[in-house]
Parts: C-alpha cells; structure tokens; sequence
C-alpha cells in the first residue's frame, strides 16, 4: 500500500472536494513533502483512505495531471512531475513515430489519394510565382483570390448572404477559432457555452483568451434548447461553440428543426452569437449553417485539415453578416494576416478543380475504414457514418474508459477517452473515440479492430484503479 500519510488533515468540506484535494496535492508538491518521482496511491486507495469516491480523486488527479504537475505511466502509475515540466497539446504528445510498432488512432490521419503530388506542385508554382509573394508584408487585396477560392470551395454549405470580404485566411481551424473569439467576445469576465462533451480546442482557445466555459447538456439530436437558454441566461454567455454537421467526439448530426430551435434560444437569451465548427465535415452538408438561419449572429470556421491535408495549416474564418472588420481586424492585429506563400497555397489548392476529386477519393477511402471498423466492432454499440473519420463507443458494462483506453496502449493502439473531450468538472462518460488512421495498410487497421474487440468482449472480473 503507497503512503498516504501526507493526506492527513486534507479539509474536504466546503467546497468541491475534487478541487480541496488538488489544492491540498498542490501545497504537499510545493512544500516537498511529495517531492519529483513520488508515486501517489492509485485512486481506490486514496479514495478509501479519504472516505471519498474513487471519481473524485481521479479528477483532482487529471487536473493536476493537465496542469504539469503530475504525470501519468502507463501500467506504473501516477507520479509528481518534475517541475515547470512543459504541457504539450495532444498532437505531439500523442503522434508516434511511423517505426514505433504503434497504431495510432488518437486523432484521424488522412490516406493520400493523390494530394501529396498536387501540394508538391503547388509548392513549386509558390516558389516560381512573383517575387512579391516572397518578400513583401501581406495585404488584403493580394489575398482575393485566396477568398474568393474558399467562397467557391464552401459552395455545398448553404451559409447565407456571403461574399470574399467575410472571410480571413487563418493557421487551421484551431485558429479560426480563436480569432472569432477574439472578434466577437468582450468584458471583463466573458463566457462562453459548450456542450457538455465537446471538442478540446474550444476551451484551449477560450482558456487562453480568460474566457469562462460552462456546459450545455445534450441529446441525441444536439444540444437541448431549454437548457441552453436557461444556463445562458444564467451566465451571461455571448456565445455557443458548437458542431452541427458532424459533432466530435460523437459523430452525431442536429437536424434542421433543432437548429432551428437553438437559434431561437439563443436570440430568447439576449443574441447568444453562435460560431460553428464544421472542420470534421468530408461530405455535403446535411442543413443549412447556423449562419444561414442568423446570418448577423453567427460566425462559421472550417479547415482543409480533414479534407486534403492538416500539415499545411490553411482554415478559415467567415464572418457574422456585418462583422467582418471586426474578424479582419483580429487577424491582422494578432499577426498582420496569413503568409503570402500560404495564402496563395490556399488559392491554388482549392482554386483547382481536381481537389474536389481527391476530396472525394479521400472520403471514399476513409468509409473503407469506417466499414471494416463496423464489421470488427459492430455488435457493440457504435455511433459511425462513412463519411465521419472516426466512431464513437459507449463501453459495455465491467469497462471503465480510462482502464479500456490503458488497455488498448498496452496492445499497441492509441485511442481517446471521453474524459478528453469533458469539462473539468463535469463527470465523463465511459465511451472512447476510435479515429481512422489512413496511412496505415487495411490489414493492419482490421487487425487493431480485432483486437478491441476482444478487449471489449472481455472486460477485467475487478476494475483496477
């Protein structure tokens, strides 16, 4: 049994005992008394010892563990970190060496069907072009045509009156993101509304910006529209960040008629803004944008990350109706705009008519995978489209998310939890993120599929801790 006489004393009244606990972790680190390399007791022993629940030390432990403080090991355990160690994002704490043995199914990697040559010829067209392109500041006629080349690559999604004005070049979508944040969110305490599971990089870019996040719970149809009003209403939210296509990490789609109903809400809520996320989309849109319902109050982003390629960064920002200085203006305040060679990247890449056709071999490709996922997996039950690069899992009784994702890494496969995509202080449910892994041989992805299965078939007699 680890020693657990460091937590005597530890004052669990008052508060949120999750947080009164990672305070007190905190304090112990700071003083010495657990020094770097101390391995903590697993979290049924220190929730016996504490007379808590296992689920509140596992999340004073991922708090810390997301602050740098403490690291976990696979199949040793939690240990003290060593300290001002760097918190890397998750796409570099998770992209694996291609020699590693590993099957990494973490985040969705694209097959190439034949974007690699046109990338490679567009990179050659960059450094043939003007001189002006490699020498001079960017500027915002230069980049037009890059514009008018994403207006004519978003011509499937219906997103009301539009024109090159309203968009801004940006480094991903990731990017969009943060420079719609910056465009549209003010005041001294700013917040703004997610759903309850919902992508990371909302509250990575709102944490950045001190921007409070709260949690809108949802249903099988998107988020619940009472519940959204009441929670806005209650916090005083300027906006909701959400994903109407193709929600990550579930894979599900809100209808038209709930769209429809969360615009309401949010005008009934005092103009709650809405900015759509529609990066995971590889297919037609299924409704019409949120922008399209409420063109002057909602903002849409997308990226050509999951379409052709995440390596060149290039996404892009669409304005509300009547807001694009105000998106420009954060874009050239924050770093003067997109790079000349970059914004003319973009142009070429979706200005080429033959990059909707790799698109299309590229989704064809990833519902291969999405197929052979659902024969291994299908008996379970599984969210999954074929045009969605990855499935979402609600585990079987007798598995625990955190043990099933340790147990996958301990066969070699990287997968994600539903902790990762969770408010800190909400509860996560016991589901896992299976993304598709492209580059990988077929065989070998079938294979990866197989062997959860067999996990999934055999969940462990006792849940360790």
């Amino acid at each position: 049994m680890s020693d657990t006489k460091w937590a005597e004393g530890v004052q669990l009244d008052g508060r949120a005992k999750y947080k009164a606990l990672a305070d007190h972790l905190t304090a112990e680190m700071d003083k010495g008394t657990l020094p770097v390399g101390h391995q903590l007791p697993p979290v049924r022993q220190l929730a016996w010892a504490l007379g808590v629940t296992p689920g509140t030390v596992a999340r004073a432990y991922s708090i810390l563990t997301d602050a740098g403080r403490l690291e976990a090991v696979v199949g040793r355990g939690t240990f003290v970190a060593p300290k001002f160690r760097n918190v890397a994002d998750d796409v570099w704490t998770r992209k694996l060496p291609k020699d590693s043995g590993n099957i990494n199914l973490y985040s969705p990697t694209l097959p190439d069907m034949g974007q690699v040559a046109a990338i490679r010829h567009a990179l050659r067209a960059v450094a043939e072009g003007p001189q002006e392109d490699l020498v001079e500041y960017p500027n915002r006629e230069g980049f037009r045509p890059a514009r008018e080349a994403v207006i004519d690559w978003l011509s499937d999604v219906s997103l009301g009156p539009v024109g090159h004005k309203d968009v801004v070049l940006s480094h991903g979508g990731q990017s969009a993101i943060s420079l719609v944040l910056q465009a549209a969110v003010s005041g001294a305490q700013p917040v703004i509304l997610v759903e309850e599971l919902s992508y990371a990089g909302f509250r990575r870019a709102a944490e950045v910006l001190r921007i409070e996040v709260a949690g809108v719970p949802s249903d099988e149809r998107g988020l619940i529209p009472e519940e959204l009003e009441r929670i806005a209403r209650r916090t005083g939210a300027q906006m909701l960040c959400t994903s109407a296509e193709v929600h990550n990490p579930t894979g599900l789609h809100t209808p038209l008629e709930r769209r429809e109903e969360i615009v309401a809400a949010c005008k009934r809520a005092g103009g709650v803004q809405i900015l759509e996320d529609d990066c995971y989309r590889i297919g037609p849109a299924r409704a019409p944008s949120y922008r399209a319902l409420w063109p002057g109050g909602a903002w849409y982003v997308s990226s050509i990350s999951k379409t052709i390629t995440p390596a060149l960064r290039i996404g892009f920002a669409v304005a509300a109706e009547g807001r694009y200085a105000d998106l420009r203006r954060a874009a050239e305040y924050g770093f003067f705009g997109l790079a000349r060679p970059l914004a003319e990247m973009a142009r070429l890449i979706l200005g080429n008519p033959e990059t909707r056709r790799i698109a299309g071999q590229v989704r064809d490709r990833v519902g291969d995978y999405i197929r052979t996922a659902v024969n291994a997996l299908g008996r379970h039950e599984i969210t999954w489209r074929e045009d969605v690069p990855f499935l979402w899992l609600p585990l079987p009784r007798g598995w625990r998310a955190a043990e099933f994702v340790l147990a996958a890494e301990r066969h070699g496969i990287q997968i994600r939890s539903a902790e990762e995509f969770t408010l800190r202080e909400d509860r996560a449910p016991h589901c896992i993120r299976i993304a598709v892994n492209g580059q990988i041989p077929m065989e070998r992805f079938e294979a990866a599929m197989t062997t959860l299965r067999e996990l999934l078939d055999n969940p462990p007699e006792a849940i360790s801790a």
